[in-house]
């Protein structure tokens, strides 16, 4: 659903860490609408302008960490 704003971010992640780093941006229609220190923050400030599923919050940080995370939960055999 928001493959264009994702892929965006990739494409120019580089150019946005130069700027960004640290940040947890909103990218709308392939453009950074905001900056902020926590996705909370992101979250709730840009929701009270945009339509909830049109727009992308991405940690902005090099390499791959700010997009691919390993989720573990655990398991109880009885």
């Amino acid at each position: 659903m928001l493959e264009k704003e994702f892929k965006y971010y990739l494409d120019n992640q580089n150019k946005l860490v130069e700027k960004y780093n640290g940040k947890f941006i909103v990218i709308k229609n392939e453009n950074v609408i905001g900056s902020y220190n926590s996705e909370s923050e992101a979250f709730f400030e840009t929701q009270k302008n945009e339509e909830l599923g049109t727009f992308l919050i991405q940690y902005c940080e090099p390499g791959e960490g700010s997009y691919s995370k390993v989720f573990h939960s655990r398991v109880s055999f009885a």
